[in-house]
């Protein structure tokens, strides 16, 4: 369950675990995944949120907001037992102390010093769960390996990528690569891990869930929501305000938005419209793309729709069970006043904009629509869907490429380069003082 609230449950995980330890909570090596360990402790320990966000600066800072406000929410964590001990990598099982809610987490450092966290898992199973729950054999493995190689050559984009993933797994299963990895989640990690490494895909993924889902016959057309599942997605978009964190007019007549996520627009339709109209007079607007980490194609193309005053081709998706190109075009029957496609536009990115964030900056960077402002995005553009193997593991493949129809290409791999490149942290003072300065790339 890789994101950012398993990462920041993972810090808060790893800062309970060194001298504030009890007797009966297990040693940790000195190693370099100790030396972390305790910077997180000591941080933690403080109590003081300014050192703890000096911590993430240092060793993780993509996560230092969402790890401090998760702390708070969960009263911190006791480590049970280590699992798996090296140098730059722990594997050990924690319990949330406020509940009986137990994890299997995992930690990777970089071989710098100082080391950095280059992924960290958090990945639940279950109240008072126990290793012996969540065992893994031979045959197990073997089954999840065979599964996941049948979906890839199903379902992923490229079929050569695909038969070149699945003769490397084959070739490493026979080597004995994954025969040390008895616990499911541990050895859903690693293949997690390997996926993205022999694909140079960032939307691969394998996931694991300790609960049993029931396996479910795959439907060429899936049925519609139901009336409950209608009401639940209503409830989850409500709670996190369709992923829009903030909206204001700043000084100088410029409006601001900034929204982390691209939500339903059946769920999400009227607040992007509020939140689009409301800066619709300003004389510029910045979009805060910084923290988001994607959604859906059909969202980005309603929230561009703001930012133009002809209907403008976007961008293009080729799938490859079917064959075909669906485009994208800003849309005519928006409701609200529109921003138009006159007026200046600058879009933060950091490292972690993502996804659908990145198709957003990618497109209006190409219809030199917008300016880009602040670091190179992660580089995933290849829509992913979720693939059952057994009742415990998942494995999520990208089916389709986007296909800019400026560039006939799109990000995959290499990210949107900003044309003003600054750190993630100045972009939003930077692209006032281009404001100030009336300068516009």
């Amino acid at each position: 369950m890789p994101g950012r609230i398993a990462n920041a449950l993972l810090a808060a995980a790893l800062a309970t675990g060194l001298e504030a330890q009890s007797p009966a909570s297990p040693s940790l090596p000195s190693t370099p995944a100790g030396t972390v360990v305790k910077a997180w402790y000591d941080a933690y320990g403080s109590g003081d949120t300014l050192r703890i966000l000096d911590f993430y600066r240092q060793y993780q800072p993509q996560r230092a907001r969402s790890t401090v406000q998760f702390r708070a929410a969960s009263g911190g964590f006791d480590i049970l037992s280590v699992e798996r001990a090296e140098p730059r990598r722990m594997e050990f099982i924690a319990r949330e102390r406020k509940t009986p809610q137990t994890y299997y987490a995992t930690v990777d450092l970089t071989p710098t010093d100082p080391p950095q966290i280059t992924s960290s898992y958090l990945i639940p199973i279950g109240p008072n769960g126990s290793v012996d729950a969540i065992r893994i054999d031979a045959p197990g493995r073997a089954k999840v390996i065979d599964g996941a190689i049948a979906k890839l050559d199903s379902f992923y984009v490229f079929p050569d990528v695909a038969k070149r993933m699945a003769d490397s797994l084959r070739a490493r299963r026979t080597r004995g690569v994954y025969d040390t990895y008895a616990n499911a989640p541990s050895f859903s990690v690693k293949l997690n891990n390997e996926l993205r490494e022999l694909s140079h895909d960032k939307h691969m993924a394998m996931q694991y869930s300790a609960r049993a889902i029931p396996l479910r016959p795959r439907l060429a057309t899936p049925p519609p929501p139901s009336a409950e599942d209608s009401a639940r997605m209503r409830s989850q978009m409500d709670a996190m305000n369709c992923g829009f964190v903030k909206v204001e007019q700043l000084e100088g007549n410029v409006g601001y938005v900034k929204f982390n996520a691209f939500a339903d627009v059946d769920f999400c339709g009227a607040t992007a419209s509020g939140a689009m109209s409301f800066v619709a007079a300003s004389r510029a607007l910045i979009v805060d793309m910084r923290e988001n980490g994607g959604g859906s194609p059909a969202m980005v193309a309603y929230v561009s729709s703001y930012l133009f005053s002809t209907r403008t081709h976007l961008n293009d998706l080729w799938e490859r069970s079917t064959a075909k190109t669906t485009e994208y075009w800003t849309r005519d029957d928006i409701p609200g006043r529109r921003f138009g496609g006159e007026k200046p536009v600058y879009v933060l990115t950091s490292a972690q904009t993502f996804s659908g964030a990145e198709e957003f900056s990618y497109n209006l960077k190409s219809l030199k629509r917008a300016t880009i402002i602040g670091e190179t995005t992660g580089g995933g553009a290849h829509p992913v869907s979720g693939h059952q193997i057994d009742e415990h593991f998942m494995i999520g493949v990208p089916f389709a490429r986007a296909i800019n129809p400026i560039t006939k290409t799109n990000w995959e791999g290499v990210g949107v380069e900003p044309d003003v490149k600054v750190p993630a942290a100045d972009a939003l003072a930077t692209a006032l003082k281009l404001i100030r300065d009336g300068v516009r790339q």
